[in-house]
């Protein structure tokens, strides 16, 4: 039995401005969606057009407030072929929350709170 990756799931308060900010920082972009019936709930499934691997973000209606992370000791990594420009772009964006120049890598941060790790194609 192979078990292979399908999506990860993040859960939105603004779906809009989460798919913004997802296409403008990481290029990833809508490949499929689906609505409940009623409207109660929307799954966007997001590509980075390289991969099978798929974001899906959970838009749910009734969400008042903003989601709790907790610790938010989890994240997501992206690889990126040319290091030093997605590091300008996302500084340009204000949103870069963590670097460690040391390793090589840092960590963007979504309009939610979730972080995203950013890592050099070669290492």
């Amino acid at each position: 039995m192979k078990f292979k990756f399908s999506h990860n799931n993040l859960n939105v308060f603004d779906l809009e401005k989460s798919l913004a900010f997802y296409k403008e920082a990481l290029g990833l972009e809508e490949v499929r969606r689906k609505t409940a019936p009623g409207g109660s709930f929307i799954l966007v499934f997001l590509g980075d057009g390289a991969t099978a691997h798929t974001l899906e973000l959970t838009w749910l209606r009734d969400r008042k407030e903003k989601y709790n992370l907790g610790d938010n000791e989890i994240h997501l990594a992206f690889t990126v072929a040319d290091y030093a420009a997605a590091h300008e772009l996302h500084k340009k964006l204000g949103c870069i929350c963590y670097e460690n120049e040391a390793m090589g890598i840092y960590f963007i941060e979504d309009p939610d709170g979730y972080w995203l790790e950013i890592l050099p194609e070669k290492r």
